[in-house]
C-alpha cells in the first residue's frame, strides 16, 4: 500500500472516494450504457421553479444571504414547520444542501468516542461521516427485510451512544419504515436521551401517502429535508435543517464557519418551489416502482420500495461485486451492496429513469438471473 503524504490528516484516512462516484466515471467510458445507479431524478426542474433563480440571478441576488437563509425562504419554511409540528418549538435553518445539514449535524453533535447507531444498509456518507469527526459507528444489521427491530437498537445503546440516524425512505433500499417503527424509534431515544436525526431528504417519494416523522413523537428529533430529490434540484445544493433551538443554532454557527451559506439564487429558487405542485412527478415514480417490482418479481428477491426511487435486490450468486462485473459486461451500470453495507449480498438499482431505459435494464437483469438458474 503506497504511504499517504505526510501533510495529509490521519481522519480522512479512514474511509476512501465514494464507490458510486467510480461507477460515474465508468458510466463516462462505456458507448451506450444503461444506467440505474444514478441517485437523482430524471426529470428536469420545472420551469417556475427555473425562472425563479434566473430571476433571482438577473435582479443580482447574488451576493451571500444570511448564513440561516434569505428571510422569505427561512419565513416560509418556519411556517411550514410550525403546521407539521403545532405543539412543538422548533427552529429551521437552510443548509447547503442535506449533505451540508448531514456535516453540520455531526460537526454539532458528535466528539471523538461518541458512538452513532446506524441501520445496515446505510446512505453511503453516513459511516464516513461519524468517522471524520472522531465518532464510531455502531451499525444494526436490518436484513433481510430491512426492518427496524427495536430490541436490537435498545441492546446496542451504550453510555457512549450519543445519536441515532434514521433514513426513510431509506437509501438504498427503498424500503419505508412503519408507524409502529418510527415512533419506538423516537420514543426509544427520548427515553434514552439520545439525539435522533431523522435524514427525510425522500420524502416527497413516499408511495402509501403521507410520510410519518419520529418528530411528531419526539420534538427533540432534528429532522434533515431540503429540495434536491423532491425538485430535481440536486446541483442548486438547497436543504434545511429544524430541531430544537439550540441544536440549530449550533449549527448555523458552524455554517458560518464553513458552508457560510447556501447558494442565494438558488434559495429564491426553492422559495419558488414551495408554491410549485410536484404530485404529479412523484405518482410517475410510483408507476416507475410498480413497473420495475413487476419486471423482477419472479427473477429476483427483494423488499418491495415504499418510497424513494431505489430497489434493493438479491444478487444471484451471492457476490454482488461479482453480479454488478456481470452486469458492465451487458454495459448496464448497478451499485454493488458493500458501498452501503458490510455485506456484499444485494445490489441497488435506480429506477429514476425514463421507462425506456428501465425496461432495458429490466430485461438485461432477466436475461442474467436466467443465466445463473441454468449455471
Amino acid at each position: 500500500m503506497t504511504k499517504p503524504h505526510p501533510w495529509i490528516a490521519q481522519r480522512t484516512l479512514a474511509f476512501d472516494s465514494s464507490g458510486i462516484r467510480k461507477v460515474f466515471e465508468l458510466a463516462a467510458k462505456l458507448k451506450n450504457p444503461i444506467n440505474l445507479s444514478i441517485g437523482q431524478p430524471d426529470f428536469e426542474v420545472p420551469q417556475p421553479i427555473r425562472f425563479s433563480a434566473i430571476e433571482a440571478i438577473e435582479s443580482g441576488k447574488n451576493a451571500y444571504s444570511p448564513t440561516q437563509g434569505i428571510p422569505p425562504l427561512l419565513d416560509r419554511l418556519q411556517r411550514h414547520v410550525d403546521e407539521k409540528y403545532p405543539k412543538s418549538d422548533r427552529k429551521v435553518f437552510v443548509s447547503s444542501g442535506t449533505s451540508g445539514g448531514l456535516v453540520l449535524s455531526m460537526l454539532s453533535m458528535v466528539d471523538p468516542g461518541d458512538e452513532v447507531i446506524i441501520f445496515d444498509p446505510y446512505f453511503v456518507m453516513y459511516v464516513p461521516l461519524v468517522q471524520l469527526v472522531g465518532g464510531k459507528a455502531v451499525l444494526i444489521d436490518t436484513y433481510p427485510d430491512f426492518r427496524i427491530d427495536i430490541d436490537k437498537v435498545r441492546a446496542a445503546i451504550t453510555p457512549k451512544t450519543k445519536l441515532v440516524l434514521f433514513n426513510s425512505p431509506g437509501n438504498p433500499t427503498g424500503v419505508t419504515a412503519t408507524l409502529p417503527e418510527i415512533e419506538a424509534i423516537a420514543k426509544l431515544c427520548r427515553e434514552k436521551n439520545i439525539a435522533l436525526l431523522s435524514d427525510e431528504i425522500y420524502s416527497g417519494f413516499h408511495f402509501s401517502g403521507p410520510m410519518r416523522s419520529p418528530a411528531e413523537f419526539n420534538p427533540d428529533t432534528i429532522v434533515i429535508d431540503g429540495f434536491s430529490k423532491s425538485h430535481a434540484m440536486t446541483g442548486w445544493r438547497v436543504g434545511y435543517v429544524h430541531g430544537p433551538a439550540e441544536i440549530i443554532q449550533t449549527m448555523i454557527k458552524l455554517q458560518q464557519y464553513s458552508f457560510v451559506c447556501a447558494p442565494t439564487p438558488f434559495q429564491w429558487g426553492a422559495l419558488g418551489a414551495m408554491d410549485y405542485d410536484m404530485t404529479q412527478y412523484y405518482q410517475q415514480y410510483a408507476l416507475k416502482r410498480d413497473r420495475i417490482v413487476k419486471g423482477l418479481r419472479d427473477f429476483y428477491e427483494f423488499s418491495e420500495p415504499g418510497g424513494a426511487f431505489y430497489i434493493f435486490p438479491k444478487a444471484p450468486g451471492g457476490n454482488a461485486t461479482q453480479f454488478v462485473q456481470r452486469c458492465i459486461e451487458h454495459e448496464l451500470l448497478v451499485i454493488p451492496g458493500n458501498i452501503f453495507s458490510k455485506h456484499d449480498t444485494h445490489f441497488r438499482v435506480s429506477f429514476a429513469v425514463s421507462d425506456e431505459t428501465l425496461d432495458r435494464g429490466i430485461k438485461v437483469l432477466r436475461k442474467l438471473a436466467i443465466s445463473y438458474r441454468d449455471s
